[in-house]
């Protein structure tokens, strides 16, 4: 699933973000979302979270063993 539709994305699941200092390398970091920060249906580079750990980040993936 995509990471660009905020329909896709629940609080409580698992996925893979990039922080903002990681934008350039593209570095992933995984956590579980606690809430979501983008109010627009969409983004085309991900929709902001916030993790359970106090990350904020745009999702990139979606990670398929939540259920």
């Amino acid at each position: 699933m995509e990471g660009t539709k905020r329909s896709n994305i629940k609080p409580g699941l698992k996925v893979a973000i990039v922080l903002k200092q990681d934008q350039r390398s593209g570095k992933l970091t995984t956590g579980i979302v606690k809430n979501i920060l983008t109010n627009s249906p969409n983004h085309p580079h991900g929709i902001k979270v916030r993790l359970e750990d106090g990350q904020v980040g745009r999702v990139k993936e979606i990670i398929k063993d939540n259920f």
